[in-house]
């Protein structure tokens, strides 16, 4: 890695600023220039070696890395891709054209992974002859060693600037250091002990290379389909919005990522009904360019209006929150407001329930429990779901 530094400083411009976009970017293309001319090396010497040592493994080995030289390609295609500014059809961008990169290296290890099961199968079947050549095993030494520094240099470049693609580049890497290790290991053994252990080693490692490969694409699917954001995320914003004067509350928020550095998001804050209109909008306005000049998050606030000292209406929304609480600790309440008449009042009120229970059989739970209070009550209930982790324990600790 520290050879690489100097080249690093040139290429990547502001290269410490790793949470700027076009910089993470620049490290993604950057990276995957060394892997397509490092896995071409490596080709050209596997190659030597497998016509030295007349290996069939070696040489599939040698294609092996050539297909490596284009995932490598494909990654570089992800990052310039995700690069390209929003237009009409794509208005959130391509940043996660990154994502898709990291599922289609994903495929290619699986689809290597089960070609090296076919092939060790038949070599279990049929075994061939080894030869022993001294050079050969110090290319395939040679060839580990370039593979474990690119290894190590995608996993670090991956996660200093959050890159799956860089880490499943590495993740590749590995593999394919587990499969040249087991073919130098079955060359060695055949040597000393004179056992052909080539298909059997290469079975175990294939599977190996198919389960990662099986996670990788799973952790990139869940991304692409829209995964929760993160509980650091989601505190860290919960905590700047309610730093601010003047907001009293906050629910309802929703983050969506459209890719690294491409954040959206939605939230309802509460402010004192009372307050100036003007006051509480620019309060807001304040907010949304803060998060998106500090934060790089595009907010959009809605504002609620929320009354703070009506005695009675807190009274019972006290009563509400604590019956909700027994049905379950689970679910919350905001938006709480009562329209007073004299025959029956109006409550109106959302609640959030979490994913997995009833909704219409826990909104009647409620409606139950709020007429054994009073039954002139009548609720109207909306019912919403919690899009962040740990919503309600988060808000607790801000």
């Amino acid at each position: 890695m520290y050879i690489l530094n100097p080249l690093i400083r040139h290429f990547v411009k502001d290269y410490e600023n790793t949470g700027n976009p076009e910089v993470r970017r620049a490290y993604g293309k950057f990276a995957s220039v060394v892997g397509v001319i490092t896995n071409l090396v490596l080709f050209v010497i596997k190659v030597i070696a497998g016509l030295i040592s007349k290996s069939v493994s070696i040489t599939a080995d040698a294609v092996n890395n050539l297909s490596d030289s284009g995932s490598s390609l494909v990654t570089l295609f992800g990052f310039k891709i995700s690069g390209k500014p929003a237009d009409e059809k794509h208005p959130y961008g391509h940043a996660r054209m990154e994502y898709i990169s990291g599922l289609i290296v994903a495929i290619i290890i699986m689809f290597l992974g089960l070609q090296l099961v076919s092939s060790s199968i038949a070599k279990i079947i049929r075994p061939e002859n080894m030869e022993f050549s001294p050079l050969a095993a110090a290319i395939l030494a040679v060839s580990i060693l370039l593979k474990l520094w690119f290894s190590l240099f995608s996993r670090r470049i991956g996660k200093l600037v959050d890159s799956s693609t860089l880490i499943a580049t590495s993740v590749d890497s590995r593999n394919d250091i587990l499969a040249t290790s087991a073919v130098l290991i079955s060359i060695i053994i055949n040597r000393i002990t004179g056992y052909n252990l080539d298909g059997y080693i290469g079975t175990a490692v294939s599977l190996f290379i198919i389960i990662s490969g099986v996670k990788i694409a799973t952790e990139t699917i869940s991304t692409l389909l829209g995964s929760a954001p993160s509980r650091e995320l989601v505190e860290k914003c919960y905590r700047k919005l309610l730093s601010y004067e003047g907001i009293v509350g906050i629910h309802d928020l929703n983050i969506h990522t459209y890719g690294e550095g491409n954040c959206f998001a939605s939230v309802h804050c509460e402010v004192d009904y009372d307050q100036d209109i003007m006051v509480s909008h620019d309060i807001i306005d304040n907010i949304e360019r803060d998060f998106l000049e500090e934060e790089g998050i595009h907010l959009v606030i809605h504002l609620d209006p929320v009354v703070l000292d009506d005695e009675r209406t807190n009274a019972l929304k006290d009563k509400v929150n604590a019956l909700i609480s027994e049905i379950s600790p689970e679910i919350s309440m905001h938006d709480f407001r009562v329209v007073w008449g004299l025959t029956h009042s109006n409550l109106i009120f959302d609640i959030v329930i979490p994913f997995g229970m009833q909704d219409n059989e826990i909104v009647e739970k409620i409606k139950k429990r709020i007429e054994e209070l009073d039954p002139s009550y009548r609720s109207f209930i909306t019912v919403d779901h919690t899009y962040v982790p740990d919503i309600d324990d988060i808000y607790k600790n801000t």
